[in-house]
């Protein structure tokens, strides 16, 4: 199994930036699924977490990321550290190089291509530095808004249903 590197400098591309996640963040997560009652769901939870479980999570990615078997990153504004999403690379293949993301935006941020713009920068690093060749994405077919996200971020359509497939390959990615 391999290693996921730390990130040491920011991933960012001028309207958003997405760093390691850290325990700091827990606040923040809370509030988002305060305010979207259905993120957790959406997140394919059977509940919004508890600040508990999110300190027992914080607690456990520093060894998932050094494991290779998962990594979290937090999106920002730029120049700031107030969670407003995230990212999560998780059952990572890497015989296959392969992972599925999960991705989130706090609500007051939504429908302004934070998602996409996270989406890319995420993809770009998993694919380009982290040595990964395909992602998968599982949105269900009513969220609208990240299906589109995530078209525009250059994933693709690989399954159609209640949950959609969409997927993104080192080769996709060189031509967005």
């Amino acid at each position: 199994m391999a290693r996921i590197p730390e990130l040491h400098e920011r991933l960012s591309d001028g309207q958003i930036e997405l760093r390691t996640a850290t325990e700091w963040d827990i606040p923040d997560i809370l509030i988002a699924h305060q305010d979207d009652p259905d993120l957790h769901r959406r997140l394919g939870l059977v509940r919004p977490p508890s600040g508990a479980e999110l300190g027992s999570a914080a607690e456990r990615d520093p060894a998932e990321r050094e494991a290779g078997t998962a990594v979290k990153l937090t999106i920002v504004e730029p120049g700031g550290d107030d969670c407003r999403g995230r990212i999560e690379a998780h059952r990572i293949d890497w015989e296959q190089g392969s992972a599925e993301l999960a991705v989130w935006v706090a609500p007051q941020l939504r429908r302004r291509g934070v998602a996409r713009r996270a989406l890319r920068l995420a993809a770009g690093w998993l694919l380009e530095t982290v040595g990964l060749h395909s992602l998968t994405l599982r949105v269900e077919a009513d969220n609208v808004a990240m299906l589109r996200a995530a078209e525009a971020a250059g994933f693709e359509r690989r399954s159609d249903g209640a949950i959609v497939v969409l997927g993104l390959d080192s080769r996709t990615l060189s031509n967005t």
